[in-house]
């Protein structure tokens, strides 16, 4: 009897479940459901219509060929008999690091390597490290390279306030940078060519309204895994087309914080670096764009660099890069309204293209919609997503941020997929921002492993792991990728837009992240 009336109750109780839903689904459900599908198919127009508008201009920049050298004034420099190297500008070069212990040699190696009259030129290794034992080597190697003549300096401060933007503000209090004129910066990982500054100060001293000139980055360990080939996509995307464009239409595009060179007097009128959020370029950037000066983007200028190939580094990478453009939209946007130097058109595409559709809506409209929104309506059949949003416009989008790196055109479902996948991170990030929430300011140096690590462990030991399965579980991924699937398997049962095939692989996406099977594993 007792079982009998257990599995009574238990029926019972599922009838009260279904007629509850039933009851909530009609005069809430469905109406909150509608109007989140009216907001995402707004969202998915505006980033279309974005898209479309980059794609159309990046095509009419690659008929025309119009490079830079030919719509700025830019001659090679040439010597001065009379004048010897004096007629050269005096370049600063800023190397930020903070415990860079394998890739370290790397950046100064190369920034002592650049191709200009010795006299004209210093290096500033900013160095940051908290560990002993790498302080002592960087510090060793910069005297290495002074040793053979080379004018480097090797600058620490006793704490790590403003992080890389305190490290970078401290780094231009010091005399002999009245000195110079323009300062190039590298990060840790990013080793210039000898003809780097041969390449970028004539933009500078020929036109003096330029304040930045950014250079492209090239990856060198982007076929390291599948996750660093879907890095390569996106950043192509970003560099061959978002960058291009802005410079191309004179408008505004931000600075990637390091393989550029900057004026430092139009560095000084914006108000110098500040590290009010984690995106200390952005802020700089705007600032200098707001005071009227330009910017210009060489794309045949490559600087090569490491891409994050752990998950955790790529997360927090992620987390920095999301959060920091919507905490800095949140603080400018008035600003940037009241500005008076700027034209109206400026304005409109700062804050309506650059912040608010790529950096905000791109993200939330990327997760919400294809991984919230969109399996929601299975389990609502009362509310029908139209074709154009659900499969036309999607499509229309993926095969535009595609062109960047034809290379990897076959890997477009799995780009997909893992775009999707990373941005739940991307959204949580950017809400974080928006709101100057909890992790709004939190920075964490994205890990670089250099050769000398990987030829150390070898690859195999990197990317087959032998670790305890709690250390490499991620619960949201797997949360989200147990609702994918959930919703899938009802898709199979009842549904009738056949979106279980969708459904399926995004949720194995999600769980294949949240087990930890994705990019490189580096042993303790």
């Amino acid at each position: 009897m007792d079982k009998i009336s257990l599995s009574f109750e238990g029926v019972e109780g599922r009838n009260q479940m279904g007629l509850i839903w039933e009851q909530a689904k009609s005069p809430l459900i469905v109406p909150l459901l509608k109007l989140l599908v009216t907001i995402c198919l707004g969202m998915s127009i505006m980033l279309f219509v974005e898209r479309l508008y980059m794609g159309v201009v990046i095509l009419l920049v690659k008929i025309f060929g119009r490079k830079p050298e030919k719509r700025y004034n830019w001659e090679p420099l040439k010597d001065d008999l009379e004048l010897a190297n004096s007629n050269y500008p005096m370049v600063l070069v800023q190397i930020p690091m903070y415990n860079e212990k394998e890739v370290y040699q790397l950046s100064i190696g190369a920034a002592c390597g650049l191709s200009w009259p010795s006299d004209r030129i210093i290096i500033q290794v900013l160095d940051d490290s908290t560990d002993p034992i790498t302080k002592n080597l960087v510090e060793m190697e910069c005297q290495r390279w002074g040793s053979k003549g080379i004018n480097i300096k090797y600058e620490i401060r006793d704490n790590r306030k403003g992080y890389k933007a305190g490290a970078l503000k401290e780094g231009m209090k010091h005399n002999y940078v009245n000195e110079c004129d323009f300062v190039a910066i590298f990060d840790a990982d990013f080793q210039p060519e000898p003809d780097f500054l041969w390449r970028t100060i004539p933009f500078l001293l020929h036109n003096p309204h330029i304040a930045l000139v950014q250079a492209r980055w090239k990856f060198v360990n982007a076929d390291e895994c599948l996750m660093t080939r879907m890095q390569e996509m996106s950043l192509d995307y970003h560099f061959t087309v978002e960058q291009e464009v802005g410079s191309s239409t004179y408008a505004f595009f931000g600075f990637n914080g390091t393989a550029g060179v900057w004026r430092i007097s139009a560095i000084n009128e914006a108000g110098g670096w500040k590290d009010r959020t984690t995106v200390e370029d952005m802020d700089l950037a705007v600032r200098a764009s707001l005071k009227g000066w330009k910017f210009v983007y060489v794309g045949d200028l490559k600087v090569k660099n490491e891409l994050p190939s752990t998950f955790k580094a790529y997360r927090y990478q992620q987390h920095r890069w999301s959060c920091g453009p919507a905490n800095l939209f949140r603080k400018m946007v008035a600003e940037i309204i009241h500005n008076k130097k700027v034209s109206l058109w400026k304005k409109v595409h700062v804050i309506y293209s650059f912040f608010f559709v790529r950096k905000i809506v791109a993200h939330i409209v990327t997760f919400i919609f294809y991984c919230v929104v969109l399996p929601a309506t299975v389990l609502v059949p009362d509310v029908q997503v139209p074709k154009w949003g659900a499969v036309y416009i999607p499509t229309t989008i993926t095969l535009l941020n595609a062109v960047g790196t034809p290379r990897s055109l076959h890997l477009v479902v799995f780009w997909i997929l893992f775009e999707n996948v990373m941005s739940l991170h991307r959204t949580k990030a950017t809400f974080i921002g928006l709101l100057e929430a909890g992790r709004v300011n939190e920075w964490v140096v994205t890990e670089k492993l250099g050769d000398a690590l990987k030829n150390k462990f070898g690859t195999k030991s990197i990317k087959n792991p032998r670790t305890k399965i709690g250390e490499k579980l991620h619960i949201l991924e797997l949360m989200v990728g147990a609702y994918l699937f959930i919703c899938g398997c009802y898709d199979v049962s009842y549904g009738k837009n056949h979106y279980f095939i969708y459904l399926f692989m995004q949720s194995l996406a999600f769980f294949i992240a949240g087990f930890g099977y994705i990019g490189t594993f580096v042993p303790s």
